[in-house]
C-alpha cells in the first residue's frame, strides 16, 4: 500500500540520519495497452487527473494494429503483458478461456452505467471480460466535397448511393468511377485509362473486414458468422464478394489489393482519403480524429451505400481487460474503475471515438457539432439493423487460417468460388466446428 507523506518522511529522516541513501517512491506505476493513437491521447488526460487524485501512476502504451495481436499473444505467453489492454470480440474468448483474463464483477462495477451492447458482446459463460470503453456507432461513407465539386456530383446523390451485385450498373460503380481519375484526367470507362497512375481512386473496396465487408455482406441479406460458425460462403456471400473483387479489378475505383490487404491495408486507404487522393472512404467512426487532424480539404459523412436489404451496418465494442496476472491488482482494478466511469469522458471530448459509458457521451456529439461535422448518419444506419461482429474463443486460430485465401482473393487472380469454399471450410475447422 502506499505510505502517507508522514510515513515517507518519518521513513526518510531515519534513513538519513542512519547515512543511508533515501530509497526509490513506492507510488506504483499501472500499464495500459491500446492501439489507438488518439484514444491514447485522451486516456493520457484522462490519468493525469487520475494519478492526481489517488497517486497511482499509468503508463499509456501504444501498439499498432499490424503488430498489436502477435505482440499480445507473445507477452501473455511470457507473463510480460500490460496491467491492463484492449481487447475486441475476435480475441477475447480465447484468452478468458485460458483464464488470462480476470471477470468484471458487478459487486464492483456499475453494469447499468455502460451501453448494454458491449456488454452482451464481451459477456461468455455469465461472465464479463472486460470493461466497456468504446462502443462505435455504425459504419459511415467519408466523403472528399472538394473532389465531388470539381467532378461535378452532389451531396444527394452520395447520401442515396446504392449497390446491387445483380444489376448490370448502379450509382456505386457510376459515380465511383466518375471519380475516378488518373494522371491525364481519364476515368476507367476513358479509352487510354492509366490505372498504374491512378490520381484519385473512387472508392476503397478492400479486404477490410470492419469497414467494408461486413458492411456489404449485411446490405445485401449475407453474414459473416452466425454465433461461431463462418457462413460467408453462400450464395449472397459470394455474390457480395465478387462485387467488392471487381470494383478492384474490374471497374478499377479502388486501389488494388496488394496495396490494401491486411495487416497494414485500411491505414493505407485511410491515408489515401487524407491525402486527398480518394474521394470516398467507407469506415468508422474510429477514423474520424485522425481525418479531422490530416485532411485538408472539405468533408463530411455520408449514410454507407445501400445494398439489395438496405443500408446495413456493423456496430463494435471495445473493452479494456483485466490482466489476470497484474502484478498489481489493487492498482489495477482501481484504474478500471476510474475508466469504467467519469475517466472516460475524455475519449468524447476530443472525438477520438464514441464511449461505451453512456453517461459520457454527449462530448462525443458536441465535439463534432463544433467541427461542423455531422455524425448522424454513423448512429442512424443502426436503426435498420446491423451484421453480427466477428466472435469465437478460436477466432485468432480462424483468422491466420482464412486470411491467405481472401488476401489472394482480392488479388483478383484466381477463381473466386474455389478460394471462398476453402476460406470457409479453413476457418471452421481451425474454430472447431
Amino acid at each position: 500500500m502506499k505510505l502517507t507523506k508522514t510515513i515517507v518522511g518519518a521513513v526518510a529522516t531515519l534513513l538519513m540520519l542512519a547515512g543511508c541513501a533515501t530509497p526509490q517512491s513506492s507510488t506504483e506505476t499501472v500499464t495500459v495497452r491500446l492501439w489507438d493513437d488518439n484514444v491514447a491521447a485522451a486516456y493520457t488526460k484522462s490519468f493525469a487527473e487520475f494519478t492526481n487524485d489517488s497517486g497511482i501512476k499509468v503508463k499509456v502504451k501504444v501498439i499498432p494494429w499490424s503488430d498489436y495481436w502477435t505482440q499480445l499473444r507473445v507477452d501473455l505467453a511470457s507473463h510480460t503483458a500490460d496491467d491492463i489492454f484492449w481487447v475486441n470480440a475476435g480475441n477475447f474468448e480465447d484468452y478468458a478461456a485460458q483464464k488470462l483474463l480476470k471477470p468484471i464483477e458487478k459487486s464492483e462495477f456499475d453494469f447499468a452505467a455502460w451501453d448494454n451492447s458491449v456488454i452482451s458482446q464481451y459477456s461468455k459463460d455469465g461472465k464479463l471480460w472486460g470493461v466497456p470503453q468504446l462502443s462505435d456507432p455504425g459504419i459511415g461513407l467519408f466523403y472528399n466535397k472538394d473532389i465531388l465539386d470539381k467532378y461535378g456530383i452532389s451531396l444527394d446523390q452520395i447520401r442515396n448511393l446504392t449497390w446491387d451485385p445483380a444489376a448490370k450498373t448502379d450509382s456505386l460503380r457510376e459515380i465511383t468511377t466518375k471519380l475516378t481519375r488518373d494522371q491525364n484526367g481519364r476515368t476507367p470507362s476513358d479509352a487510354g485509362f492509366d490505372a498504374a497512375r491512378t490520381q484519385v481512386y473512387g472508392f476503397n473496396s478492400a479486404f477490410d473486414l470492419n469497414a467494408i465487408v461486413l458492411n456489404f455482406l449485411g446490405s445485401n441479406g449475407a453474414s459473416w458468422q452466425i454465433g461461431d460458425q463462418f457462413n460467408f460462403n453462400s450464395a449472397k456471400g459470394s455474390a457480395t464478394f465478387q462485387y467488392l473483387v471487381d470494383l478492384i479489378n474490374k471497374y478499377r475505383v479502388s486501389p488494388p489489393a496488394t496495396d490494401t490487404n491486411p495487416p497494414a491495408g485500411g491505414d493505407t486507404a485511410r491515408n489515401l482519403f487524407i491525402q486527398g487522393k480518394m474521394a470516398l472512404f467507407e469506415s468508422g467512426a474510429y477514423n474520424l480524429a485522425n481525418v479531422q487532424t490530416g485532411a485538408k480539404f472539405h468533408w463530411g459523412v455520408a449514410r454507407i451505400p445501400a445494398g439489395p436489404a438496405g443500408a446495413i451496418s456493423v456496430t463494435n465494442g471495445i473493452v479494456a481487460a483485466a490482466n489476470a496476472k497484474s502484478s498489481h491488482p489493487e492498482a489495477q482494478l482501481k484504474v478500471l474503475k476510474w475508466l469504467a466511469g467519469v475517466g472516460a469522458k475524455y475519449i468524447g471530448s476530443t472525438g477520438s471515438a464514441l464511449t461505451a459509458v453512456t453517461s459520457e457521451r454527449s462530448s462525443f456529439f458536441n465535439f463534432w457539432k463544433s467541427q461542423n461535422i455531422d455524425v448522424t448518419p454513423m448512429v442512424e444506419v443502426l436503426k435498420n439493423g446491423y451484421v453480427q461482429a466477428p466472435r469465437g474463443a478460436k477466432y485468432g486460430e480462424a483468422e491466420t487460417a482464412y486470411l491467405p485465401y481472401f488476401t489472394t482473393l482480392f488479388e483478383g487472380k484466381q477463381p473466386l468460388t474455389d478460394l471462398l469454399s476453402k476460406a470457409e471450410s479453413v476457418a471452421n475447422k481451425a474454430m472447431g466446428n
